[in-house]
């Protein structure tokens, strides 16, 4: 016979029903949080920090992307393969560098959304006052003190907070995707050709800083050049094309540190900040309810990349063109 006063069985019956009470609410509040930081004016109070280290991380943010992918990839294969372990690694690899303008939004999840305690600034002085903050807040105390161990209460914790720091990660890959639409419109505009970036944009520059220099270089003057070159004309050194790649690559990763002004108001008209911050609650919810795991993927990383494709094979194709 079970016994009708099992401790565990009567914790379960009044925590969790508290727990999916508190998510439900912060489920409610996602529209408030939306409009309240990623729109005007509260996305440009968010970008102001970007002034700052953020323009030198972006650039190398876009180095490290394709990496993070890989990572990601990897940690999906290890679950699929039940290696645990193997899993939960990679995916707490923190391959991108934190932006300030991350930390900020990491902040404002906790703070604001979440209703969590967390000083000011902490976020940016430990990458552990995330956890921390989850691990101290009394209304998860409950459900944390049902794990095994201490250890396993830390992972929990550190689990929850990569899950805030992948949310605030997206931000970097849709900043890639919105240089990359800003780089269509000027390529269309400008070269009328299709240009998925700084990189097939490189040669239609390339071309035209050396006819304007052999235009101006011209023996017989510029005017007799112009017409010269209009119908004969010439096309931009591989060193002249690489240099320029390489340029407009660096333009485009320090536009990318403040695309999010642009790229927020528009992503929440379309109601996507608030279907990515509810897949987020539901992450946090199930990781600490102990149904299973429900790891936060930013899936807007691979189709940064999938465009990082795109754009490299329009430049090769439109170098080799030439």
């Amino acid at each position: 016979m079970r016994s009708l006063s099992n401790p565990t069985v009567e914790v379960d019956n009044v925590v969790r029903p508290k727990v999916r009470e508190y998510f439900t609410d912060r489920r409610a509040e996602v529209d408030v949080f939306v409009a309240r930081h990623f729109t005007w004016p509260g996305t440009l109070l968010l970008h102001r920090s970007a002034l700052g280290w953020d323009i030198l991380r972006a650039p190398m943010n876009v180095v490290l992307s394709p990496i993070l992918v890989l990572t990601r990839i990897a940690a999906y294969l290890c679950r699929r393969a039940r290696w645990r372990g193997g899993s939960e690694w990679l995916a707490s690899r923190r391959i991108l560098l934190r932006t300030t303008v991350a930390r900020r939004v990491e902040a404002c999840v906790v703070t604001d959304l979440l209703q969590l305690s967390l000083a000011q600034g902490a976020a940016a002085r430990s990458p552990d006052a995330l956890s921390r903050a989850i691990l101290a807040a009394p209304k998860f105390r409950a459900m944390i003190r049902k794990r095994e161990s201490a250890a396993d209460a830390e992972a929990l914790g550190h689990r929850m907070a990569g899950a805030i720091s992948e949310y605030a990660a997206t931000r970097s890959a849709v900043a890639e995707m919105t240089t990359v639409l800003c780089a269509l419109v000027v390529g269309a505009l400008v070269f009328q050709a299709l240009t998925p970036g700084m990189i097939s944009m490189a040669p239609g520059v390339a071309d035209a800083m050396a006819s304007n220099n052999a235009i101006t270089e011209f023996p017989l003057g510029q005017t007799i050049g112009g017409i010269w070159y209009g119908f004969f004309p010439t096309g931009a050194s591989l060193w002249l094309t690489t240099v320029t790649m390489a340029g407009l690559v660096m333009i485009g990763s320090v536009f990318a540190a403040f695309a999010g002004v642009f790229a927020d108001p528009v992503q929440s008209l379309f109601g996507i900040h608030r279907r990515r911050l509810l897949r987020l609650i539901d992450t946090l919810e199930v990781e600490l309810t102990g149904f299973g795991q429900s790891p936060f993927v930013a899936r807007e990383h691979f189709y940064a990349r999938l465009l990082d494709l795109w754009d490299a094979g329009a430049g090769v194709f439109r170098i080799f063109r030439n």
